[in-house]
């Protein structure tokens, strides 16, 4: 008995080995992934060979550059702080957003909901036909009410007239998003942050890089409308999906919906599984 007590006490330990060992090698490969894709890995690689030079000093007994890393360390400490506070940001609000992207407007009332959508896709639909850009941002979980305050307030019901027609050039909101919030248009002409992004397409236009920026700081849902071409994209967790049509766009909307409802509704160990899916995806 003792034996297989022992025998199963160290299979024990074999296995929490190297779960351990798999986690932390995960956490290290997509942090390296996200550093390399930000323009915070050159002042890594920078900050390490600063580091490297106070290592050297100290084994190769160079007192005054000793003296000087040492004293320079809290310096440093805050200005790394200071340079990297937009990839911290993002990665912090990331790592804090595990769950799997719903739009907040879709409620208890379903039928009502899928109204909303309804005047979203009839909008987008129009704006598409007729080559008008479009910006057209779904808050979610995370407040846009920096973004909100930069445009025009107009707080309206959401219905597809209205939508297209705020971005009908003339009017002093074309140029900016739209953002809504649960089933009211809170603001329109809103100014929003570029991708930094190192490995974003150059030949994306203004309002591509804007929705993938907010996506990269938020967890938004924007449909973008292309001016050039008429295209939509569906961008969200700093991925975009383009040249969609509008029957795809109608299920992915649905479905973003249907699965943040079908979220609500799990047991605790779903919810936990879905996060943890979600993560896993994570870039």
């Amino acid at each position: 008995m003792s034996t297989l007590l022992l025998v199963l006490q160290s299979g024990y330990s074999a296995i929490v080995g190297v779960l351990d060992f798999c986690l932390v090698y995960w956490i290290v490969y997509r942090l390296l992934v996200w550093l390399k894709q930000t323009h915070a890995f050159n002042l890594i690689k920078g900050f390490f060979l600063i580091m490297m030079v106070f290592l050297a000093s100290h084994f190769l007994g160079l007192q005054t550059i000793k003296w000087m890393m040492g004293e320079l360390t809290t310096v440093l400490i805050i200005l790394v702080i200071i340079i990297f506070q937009p990839e911290l940001r993002r990665f912090l609000e990331r790592v804090g957003a595990l769950e799997r992207f719903v739009i907040p407007s879709l409620e208890s009332d379903q039928e009502k909901q899928t109204l909303i959508v309804k005047h979203i896709l009839k909008a987008v639909s129009l704006l598409s036909t007729e080559k008008i850009g479009a910006l057209i941002v779904i808050e979610n979980r995370v407040s846009l009410g920096g973004y909100m305050e930069s445009g025009i307030p107009i707080q309206s019901v959401i219905t597809s007239d209205l939508l297209a027609t705020l971005f009908f050039q003339g009017t002093p909101t074309h140029d900016g998003a739209v953002i809504i919030r649960k089933n009211r248009i809170e603001s329109a002409g809103c100014f929003l942050p570029l991708s930094d992004m190192v490995d974003t397409d150059r030949r994306l236009g203004t309002r591509h890089r804007a929705a993938l920026g907010l996506s990269e700081v938020s967890d938004s849902v924007i449909v973008v409308v292309s001016e050039e071409t008429g295209d939509i994209s569906l961008v969200e967790n700093g991925e975009m999906a383009r040249s969609l049509d509008e029957k795809t766009l109608e299920f992915r909307l649905f479905s973003i919906y249907h699965e943040g409802v079908s979220e609500q509704r799990k047991a605790s160990f779903g919810v936990m599984k879905e996060r943890l899916r979600h993560f896993l995806r994570w870039k």
